[in-house]
């Protein structure tokens, strides 16, 4: 779609002889004579850019540009004027303006400044969408007591240099609240760079982290950099960390010990500042039992320990989570946010998710694609998810009542609370038992009877 230009001179001739030069170059023109009718444009048109003239009968240029830098803070302007002055230049760029042209306009002077400044602007707008972007990946969502505790821990170990191990169970956010405690650094203006130790090769992972010199093996046609040297004066994150090779774990701590490393066939020493942000969904401490983790790493990435704790812990948060991606996917998208009712928030409140946070995200955007209105309600969940499909007893409370069979009633209430409770105990039978008072035998014919999951480990 070509750009639209609004030229704004009160000299028809100037109008005429660039808006053709323009026109030629293949932008749409708007024009004006006056400031008034240039705000005016400048509103209901919304124009990419204004070529604006200074000196004009009423408003002169000056006070336009200054009009419109307060209306439309990002629309980039440039100056005409008969009468060039460095004052008048310095005055129209203090003000905002992008670039300054004397009359009479030379066509490649106008093309070539338009140009740049549209190109500018795009710039501009796509990194202020890139840092929103940013943001969001750094933001932590929710109200709940662990969520909120969990910020406070990131507040006084961020500015620090400690080492951090992150746990969680797949799918919590580690990797999230490892960005916002680099975010939150005195290294933030440097790099932070991640590794996944499950994904990487065993034979790689050396060359990976500490890069190889030209000729060390086969294929290694040049000398490569490795994730160390890339994070120097920043944060190296050790995602996974817990299914990393005892051989590659030595060499781990002997550069944390030491600050320094040698390049995969190479001899010379390289020094480094890096701090390690570590992060696993194994218990470490049964891994070093097991003999498969080294317990002096353990105890050098250990220094700060922060947990994440799985989404069946923070439930609370899960309107707020719901309401994030869905506004996430509608900015992916540039289309209106769509709306989820309290009623199925509650429904997707009492389910076990598993996969926690990432698992909630996906079912949330396959949700908001896949419903057809505005407004998500309980009979949409199912086309994300059978098993999130609306309990029982619709319409609560008043659904109940609304049943004459008093056995019908009870029975209906009986299994949306062992379905709510089942839930939050991630579909273990024992845990739910004990949480309800009952025997778990009793329990379990209770619920197969009603037809809820239970757990394998359970079942």
């Amino acid at each position: 779609m070509p750009s639209t230009i609004l030229v704004v001179d009160d000299e028809p001739q100037i109008r005429e002889t660039v808006a053709g030069i323009l026109t030629d170059e293949g932008f749409e023109v708007l024009a004006a004579a006056e400031g008034e009718a240039a705000l005016k444009l400048a509103g209901e048109e919304r124009p990419d850019l204004v070529l604006l003239d200074i000196s004009m009968p009423g408003a002169d240029g000056l006070e336009v540009l200054q009009e419109l830098k307060r209306q439309h803070p990002a629309l980039p302007v440039v100056m005409i004027s008969a009468y060039g002055s460095v004052e008048n230049a310095v005055k129209a760029t203090r003000l905002g303006a992008y670039d300054f042209i004397e009359k009479p306009p030379h066509a490649e002077k106008i093309v070539l400044s338009v140009k740049n400044a549209l190109e500018l602007a795009r710039l501009t707008e796509e990194n202020r969408r890139l840092r929103q972007q940013t943001s969001q990946e750094r933001e932590i969502i929710g109200t709940s007591p662990a969520i909120q505790q969990l910020r406070e821990k990131l507040h006084i170990v961020a500015p620090t240099n400690a080492s951090v191990l992150i746990t969680g169970e797949n799918g919590t956010g580690k990797e999230l609240v490892a960005r916002a405690l680099h975010h939150m650094s005195r290294r933030s203006h440097r790099a932070f760079i991640e590794v996944n130790c499950a994904a990487i090769p065993e034979d790689l992972i050396e060359s990976e982290l500490f890069g190889h010199e030209k000729g060390s093996f086969t294929g290694a046609t040049a000398r490569r950099q490795g994730k160390f040297d890339l994070a120097h004066g920043g944060t190296l994150f050790l995602d996974e960390i817990g299914d990393m090779s005892l051989k590659t774990q030595a060499k781990i701590l002997r550069i944390l010990e030491e600050q320094r490393f040698e390049r995969v066939g190479g001899s010379r020493p390289i020094q480094v500042d890096v701090r390690i942000i570590a992060a696993t969904n194994k218990n470490l401490e049964e891994e070093i039992a097991r003999g498969s983790f080294r317990e002096d790493l353990y105890h050098r990435i250990n220094v700060i320990p922060l947990h994440v704790p799985p989404l069946r812990e923070r439930r609370e948060d899960i309107p707020l989570l719901a309401a994030h991606f869905l506004k996430e996917l509608a900015q992916d998208n540039e289309t209106p946010p769509k709306t989820i009712s309290p009623r199925a928030l509650e429904v997707l409140a009492g389910l076990p998710w598993p996969g926690n946070v990432r698992e909630l995200k996906n079912f949330i955007w396959r949700l908001a694609i896949l419903a057809p209105g505005p407004h998500l309600d309980v009979q949409d969940l199912s086309l994300a998810s059978p098993a999130a499909a609306a309990p029982a007893s619709p319409g609560g409370l008043e659904g109940l009542l609304a049943l004459s069979d008093f056995r019908e009633a009870r029975s209906e209430f009986e299994r949306e609370f062992l379905r709510r409770k089942l839930a939050q105990h991630h579909g273990s039978v024992s845990a739910t038992a004990a949480a309800v008072g009952l025997e778990r035998s009793h329990l379990y014919r209770k619920l197969r009877a009603y037809g809820l999951e239970v757990s394998k480990e359970d079942g």
